[in-house]
């Protein structure tokens, strides 16, 4: 009894230029303003759960990310989230985190998203164990962002794993990374920005960034050091949900400045919840008009119905339409690739 044959995937191609055929990349070099948010993968194995979170951002964000255990938490996996987005015409984002896998799973993992029709990658050192609720689990570490780009792109340009062994198709891939503008020592972010860049970044989101006169620096460092027009950043940004919140991130994540002035103006205000989604709102719309800022990536944890409203408000897509899923117009770009 002879076997039936597998019908072949149609393979999208990737235009000249372009690393990917998907659309965050096609967004990013096309000079529009980007827009990218984040999907906390749900704590089940229902994929109901997945495009339920997912569909509040529909038709005003470019990408969505799938977070990698953040926070050293366990979730759904990155790569399940991102297939299902891309299963359904999403533009995923999908996460690496080098805290709980080895190179070796994390080139399969590469291979494997990138077959499943993820074509943004985002690769990342990752949280430390004992901030997470498995802190007795055993970190990995077996490579940091840097040696994980230079990987990731060797698999996709020169068609080898690390070892040496090829590989016999690329997987079709636009590289990330994170930089935080606001860490300390101020003076070092944008050199380790270009770092990343230099080892396969092409992409760059950073960390929630409140403090403009900071950040303004900081991408007056990046054009100094001649990386302006080398990589697309994505400003972060979040709503505040009131001015405890805001003092608590200030003092209990690392990396996260937000001046005495915006916590006042929270502190002062009738409606502080209101108040965090109008700073946002203000924020992004300051951040459009920042030299070399090329989007922004709206982290907005337990509030992630208001990202519409947030994006709606600043009008800095400036009517357009981000691809949503059953729209007329996506005819068409729903069968190329996500």
């Amino acid at each position: 009894m002879s076997a039936t044959p597998i019908a072949s995937i149609p393979v999208p191609e990737v235009p000249t230029g372009h690393t990917s055929p998907g659309r965050l990349e096609a967004v990013l070099r096309s000079g529009a303003f980007a827009i990218t948010a984040e999907v906390a993968p749900p704590d089940s194995a229902d994929p109901n759960d997945v495009y339920k979170r997912a569909s509040v951002f529909d038709g005003y964000v470019d990408a969505i990310n799938a977070t990698d255990g953040s926070g050293a938490n366990c979730h759904m996996s990155s790569v399940a989230v991102s297939a299902l987005l891309a299963r359904v015409g999403y533009s995923p984002v999908m996460q690496i985190s080098c805290r709980d896998k080895n190179r070796i799973a994390i080139q399969g993992d590469i291979l494997g998203g990138a077959a499943l029709g993820v074509c943004n990658m985002l690769c990342l050192t990752g949280d430390g164990v004992q901030a997470g609720d498995h802190p007795q689990s055993k970190p990995v570490f077996d490579l940091d962002c840097m040696s994980l780009l230079t990987i990731a792109r060797a698999l996709r340009d020169e068609l080898h794993f690390q070892s040496g062994r090829k590989i016999t198709s690329a997987p079709r891939i636009f590289l990330g990374a994170a930089e935080n503008p606001s860490g300390l020592p101020y003076e070092w972010r944008a050199r380790r920005l270009a770092k990343k860049v230099d080892a396969g970044a092409q992409f760059i989101q950073t960390q929630y960034c409140y403090d403009m006169p900071l950040l303004r620096s900081f991408m007056k460092e990046v054009e100094a050091l001649g990386y302006a027009n080398r990589v697309y950043i994505l400003a972060g940004v979040g709503p505040l949900r009131s001015a405890k919140t805001a003092e608590w991130m200030r003092t209990n994540v690392p990396g996260i400045h937000i001046p005495d002035a915006l916590i006042a103006r929270m502190a002062g205000s009738k409606d502080q919840l209101a108040e965090g989604k109008q700073i946002c709102v203000e924020l992004i719309q300051e951040m459009r008009e920042i030299a070399g800022i090329h989007g922004v990536h709206v982290m907005a944890y337990r509030q992630e119905e208001a990202v519409a409203e947030i994006i709606d408000r600043s009008g800095v897509l400036k009517g357009r339409k981000p691809w949503q899923p059953g729209a007329a117009q996506n005819e068409g770009e729903h069968r190329t690739q996500s």
